[in-house]
């Protein structure tokens, strides 16, 4: 037991650190196309997320995939930006955004499992079986994506009951600064 909650703290660090901004900018701007209303929408869509993170994060951890860092790391804030500039585009469109935003959420979280990839092999190429490290390791990051985003419900909630920011609007503003964001990190991490 005391391994499961090892990788499940492992997880959870994942994406409530000061240090997976890039993490919480894609969950933020996942989660803009939708309402606090919408909460049950919301959970399917951080569990796509978790799935296609998961799927790499396996493939790696085994040894079937692997793509260079420097290049992960600028592949993830790409998919930041154009999750982005997805919204920004689709804003006026929210059922085709919502539905957008799973398919999104899916095959981008493949590109963000490779981000925490070779901590994991190194992590857990120890291990005799992998199957409890692995399913720590993502409780721990769905609960984390929970609470990041609990916290962005929460915000949003204020900043509409005190604004009346409707959602065209909300989408367009938190989109457009996580885009300018992502930008300046994926220029950061340019890979050549």
């Amino acid at each position: 037991m005391r391994d499961f909650m090892f990788y499940l703290n492992l997880g959870w660090e994942h994406i409530v650190s000061l240090d997976a901004l890039d993490h919480q900018l894609f969950v933020l701007v996942l989660v803009a196309a939708f309402m606090p209303k919408d909460w049950k929408k919301i959970l399917w869509l951080v569990t796509a997320f978790t799935i296609g993170h998961s799927v790499t994060l396996v493939l790696s951890v085994v040894d079937v995939v692997r793509i260079p860092g420097n290049w992960v790391e600028f592949l993830i804030p790409l998919t930041i930006l154009i999750t982005a500039a997805d919204n920004v585009l689709m804003r006026s469109r929210q059922r085709n955004l919502m539905t957008m935003n799973y398919y999104l959420a899916l095959s981008f979280g493949l590109i963000h499992g490779m981000g925490f990839a070779n901590t994991a092999r190194m992590t857990m190429s120890s291990e005799q079986d992998l199957l409890l490290p692995l399913l720590g390791f993502n409780v721990g990051l769905e609960v984390g994506q929970i609470a990041v985003v609990a916290a962005i419900l929460v915000v949003q909630l204020l900043i509409n009951s005190l604004f009346r920011v409707n959602r065209k609007d909300w989408i367009l503003a938190v989109s457009s600064a996580v885009f300018a964001l992502s930008l300046k990190l994926a220029l950061e991490r340019i890979p050549f």
